[in-house]
């Protein structure tokens, strides 16, 4: 396994060091100054493996390093705590901080809208970009590190509930897990209605790859039957869309909507790979749980990024579901799971594979 620590168990490894501490832990720390000052957050190291998750932020995952280089994307703003720009309109992106994901939704996903709710058939309402369950505090958050067998488990977890007098009571329960030295993180989620109407539930995952992963000759892997740009900007770069250059001084965005292949069994996934860093980041979900997929690329200096984003409903947003009468809602009481896993892939055959398993699920 990529990445493994070379002992054989618990007792091999306990023989080599005093505290556990000093391969992996998972611990309570808060930020001291800027923007940041007073978030709340866990950080979490498996040997090779360290990231943070936001407790103040829906235990989103803001850092991710392997082998301590930085894997995912920090926005312009750095890392934010609560502001009062968190969810007014367009100036969310003046708090977005990118991070290795954030969670898209719940009310909606994409631009800010005011709906009237398609002439009653479902709730109306003023809705930020992205919605607001980003910006959500976690509650009941719990850190865990501790042996199952021979594996040293480490866990984060908590709640988050998307509310309002008269309105939507959302509660969204985060498990991430991964165990020492290994490359995979887990993201384990349940979202339950508490209220006694059927709710709006748009989600999506924004997972967000940058530099150094991130570069000129990079590529994006993505099992793609069917590719549709979202706008001008993204259908000039359509044939390339898989393609990454260097950063280029105002470059516009481009967003993709992919149509993607899944095994019998309705799993699917989607990377970022560097050969000259002999380096990659797979993305694994299912397609029965994410049956939409957009690509964000922005290749613009200062910006650049790619975004992968499996969800249940598209970035067109909640008004273009709302035309077509198929806004996806969560019945009173009702209860959906949602999963997905972050891998990191190292050398030359590991990389291989990666393709391999795209075009195997392309035949």
């Amino acid at each position: 396994m990529p990445g493994a620590l070379p002992h054989a168990g618990r007792a091999d490894l306990l023989a080599r060091v005093g505290s556990v501490q000093q391969a992996a832990y998972a611990r309570p720390i808060a930020y001291q100054e800027g923007r940041a000052h007073g978030l709340a957050a866990v950080e979490v190291k498996n040997g090779p493996m360290r990231f943070v998750a936001m407790a103040d932020k829906a235990l989103d995952v803001s850092q991710f390093e392997w082998r301590g280089e930085n894997l995912s994307f920090l926005a312009k703003p750095g890392l934010n705590g609560r502001n009062q720009f968190d969810t007014n309109g367009v100036e969310a992106q003046r708090s977005i901080m990118g991070g290795l994901f954030f969670t898209c939704g719940f009310e909606n996903i994409g631009a800010p809208v005011a709906t009237d709710g398609a002439a009653g058939r479902y709730p109306a309402g003023d809705f930020p970009m992205h919605g607001r369950i980003r910006t959500t505090p976690a509650e009941h958050v719990c850190s865990d590190a501790r042996w199952e067998g021979d594996d040293y488990v480490l866990e984060v977890s908590g709640e988050m509930r998307e509310s309002a007098l008269f309105g939507e009571n959302l509660v969204l329960r985060r498990r991430i897990r991964t165990t020492l030295g290994s490359p995979t993180l887990t993201v384990e989620d349940e979202v339950t209605n508490e209220a006694f109407r059927a709710e709006p539930l748009m989600w999506m995952m924004h997972c967000n790859i940058g530099w150094p992963l991130l570069d000129e000759g990079a590529e994006v892997i993505i099992p793609s039957r069917a590719v549709e740009p979202r706008d001008v900007d993204a259908e000039a770069d359509l044939a390339h869309w898989a393609e990454i250059g260097a950063p280029e001084a105002n470059r516009p965005e481009a967003v993709f909507l992919h149509t993607l292949a899944a095994d019998a069994d309705g799993r699917s996934f989607a990377a970022v790979i560097n050969r000259t860093l002999g380096l990659g980041l797979v993305i694994d979900f299912s397609v029965r749980e994410f049956p939409y997929f957009m690509e964000w690329k922005s290749l613009a200096a200062g910006d650049y990024v790619v975004g992968l984003e499996p969800a249940n409903s598209s970035v067109r947003g909640r008004t273009w579901h709302e035309a077509r009468g198929d806004l996806h809602l969560i019945e009173p009481q009702a209860v959906e799971r949602k999963s997905l896993s972050f891998t990191v892939v190292e050398g030359e055959a590991a990389l291989a594979g990666v393709m391999a398993r795209r075009d195997a699920l392309l035949r």
